[in-house]
């Protein structure tokens, strides 16, 4: 019997009851982990994770690992049992960095896939009382385009899918550029909180319930702290490749932010499932999924009956609601340190507390003015915006959100002044969409990094016209990585279920709930887009 420590991931003094599968529904999960463990479904099923008999598994078709928090020692775990080959052996966060590591190995087998912090994302998910019976782990390289699929995925806990990037620049902050180190995505919050001045509680943390630590290698307070921080997200940018366009001159201004300040070699770590709303919230929380509440991009909740659906433009300005009692945001620390303190959320779904939010138009019934079209807009690369829905639309959204930020930085949006933001944040969608249209080393997901970059700039110069640049401090994160996959490798492993007769929702895709279906006017094909 072993043990393994890793960084503290409960958010409560006391523990939450992890989920378990009914009793009455264990013989058909059972069942159905059998069916998803055989060899043949072996190309695409990388590992199934469940909780059962109070401990967590992870199980493949050669191992199976069996583990279990040890006491009452945050993040903390005993191995109780190994079977084979251990899944979760490798749990380094430098495989696969910088790039030409990852070119090298393209769509990794399991056996060389690495899955940081493995122990704390499993156990987080089971915490919440939603969670699936079966968490099902995609390979790296399964493709979906049997189901209208992408060149480019993530939601897995291996690390390419994981790494997103992290770099912090402006006052307060370091000057080491690229360092050879990794984080996780919980970290943002409670290190932006520190940075801003935010006091933490008689527990020691910035938010209630964080799972993040303070990235206390990122500051450097001497000459003092920020007067704003400026947010921005790259959903689904792959972390390799922005540094590598940033030391080529194709992102000049995230080459500026590196220059001025300090970015994760290594990445920031998303926690699972590695999809978007889930670890926008956790970004601003610092709480990973199963402790926030936004648990995926769907789910079901078998306490209501119900799905969940929060990463569509119907559910977006919603979808806030389902974060459970006592979340807390960058937005609430900022304004409960600062009296009379303006925080803003732009293009943001996750706006908790924001003084200013995109999606407050939509929840008002108004919309926020959105150019009709991309054609002509800045910062738009022609060539892709014609043949792609996704390009057109993520180009549409985010000169949306450069008109809003700047907008307000310059003190004047909409017929409404705002004063100085204490902090901002800003989300731009381009990247996810361009680098799952041709997976992340393709020329469309270098056009969408370099019209960001250009949108970033505008941003950057809003920031210097408003006088506000030496009091700065600026961060770039995205949401989670991702990852090259196979066009040769397809398939649906919920084939193998119904053809065995397993009776089960598949939410996500990847969370299976055993012994419940569908309704007919409830829609199956859910994918991060």
């Amino acid at each position: 019997m072993t043990t393994s420590a890793e960084l503290a991931s409960s958010p409560d003094a006391a523990r939450p009851t992890p989920h378990e599968t009914p009793p009455d529904r264990r013989e058909e999960a059972d069942r159905a982990l059998e069916i998803l463990l055989d060899p043949a479904l072996d190309p695409i099923v990388e590992m199934v994770l469940t909780c059962r008999d109070g401990a967590y598994e992870a199980a493949t078709t050669d191992g199976r690992v069996r583990f279990r928090r040890a006491g009452d020692d945050d993040g903390v775990y005993e191995v109780l049992e190994v079977e084979g080959s251990d899944p979760l052996a490798d749990r380094s966060t430098d495989r696969f960095s910088p790039i030409e590591a990852e070119l090298a190995s393209l769509h990794p087998n399991r056996s060389e896939n690495a899955y940081p912090y493995a122990f704390d994302h499993v156990a987080q998910l089971f915490d919440s009382p939603a969670a699936p019976d079966l968490c099902v782990i995609h390979s790296a390289s399964h493709n979906w385009e049997d189901q209208g699929g992408h060149r480019g995925e993530h939601g897995s806990l291996g690390v390419v899918q994981a790494r997103a990037p992290w770099i912090m620049a402006g006052k307060g902050v370091r000057t080491d550029g690229i360092v050879p180190r990794a984080a996780r995505v919980v970290d943002v919050a409670p290190t932006v909180a520190e940075l801003l001045g935010c006091p933490p509680g008689p527990d020691g943390r910035h938010l209630p319930g964080q799972d993040g630590t303070v990235r206390d290698d990122l500051l450097d307070l001497s000459s003092g702290r920020p007067r704003m921080v400026l947010g921005v997200l790259w959903d689904g940018t792959n972390a390799n490749v922005l540094y590598r366009m940033a030391a080529e001159g194709e992102a000049p201004n995230v080459a500026r932010l590196i220059s001025m300040g300090t970015a994760f070699g290594h990445g920031a770590m998303a926690g699972l499932p590695t999809v978007t709303l889930a670890n926008h919230t956790s970004i601003q929380t610092g709480r990973l999924p199963g402790h926030h509440g936004i648990l995926h991009n769907a789910w079901f909740d078998r306490r209501s009956d119900r799905q969940v659906i929060t990463n569509s433009p119907d559910t977006w300005s919603t979808a806030m609601q389902h974060v459970v009692p006592g979340v807390e945001s960058l937005h609430h620390a900022a304004q409960r340190h600062f009296d009379g303190c303006f925080t803003a959320s732009v293009n943001e779904p996750c706006d908790l507390g924001a003084g200013f939010s995109t999606f407050e138009f939509f929840r008002r019934g108004e919309i926020p003015p959105i150019p009709e079209s991309p054609h002509g807009l800045p910062h738009t690369t022609e060539r892709f915006v014609r043949p792609s829905k996704d390009y057109s639309w993520g180009s549409v959204v985010d000169h949306m959100a450069v008109e809003q930020a700047t907008g307000i930085l310059s003190g004047h949006y909409r017929d409404v002044d705002y004063p100085v933001p204490r902090y901002m944040f800003v989300n731009f969608t381009l990247t996810d969409a361009a680098m799952h249209a041709g997976g992340p080393h393709s020329e469309i997901a270098a056009a969408a990094v370099r019209d960001c970059d250009a949108r970033l700039g505008d941003i950057l110069a809003a920031v210097e016209s408003a006088g506000l640049f030496d009091d700065t401090a600026f961060f770039l994160v995205a949401d989670h990585g991702m990852e090259e996959t196979d066009p040769e490798v397809t398939g649906d492993w919920g084939v193998a279920l119904r053809g065995e007769g397993i009776t089960f929702r598949d939410e996500g895709y990847g969370f299976l709930y055993i012994g419940d279906t569908y309704r007919p006017d409830e829609p199956v094909d859910r994918r991060d887009i």
